[in-house]
């Protein structure tokens, strides 16, 4: 299953790529499909393209979501 994840924009370079964090992980994504990306912007990530830009209420929703789905399976791993 692929799965597409919210990340912030912290630094946005001149050749269509930007560096996102990604829960504590940085990573160079690819900017082409997608226009008016800034600093602080939350983009939906996917196999290292960003697909869309997205709410800053909602992409904290879902990675509080996504985080919690993490810790459930964390804890159900060690019971």
């Amino acid at each position: 299953m692929c799965l597409a994840v919210p990340a912030r924009v912290i630094e946005c370079h001149d050749d269509d790529r930007a560096t996102v964090d990604l829960g504590g992980v940085r990573l160079t994504i690819s900017l082409a499909l997608v226009e008016d990306v800034a600093v602080d912007d939350y983009v939906i990530v996917h196999v290292g393209y960003a697909l869309s830009k997205l709410d800053r209420v909602e992409a904290e929703r879902t990675l509080a979501m996504l985080a919690s789905v993490g810790n459930d399976r964390a804890l159900a791993l060690t019971a």
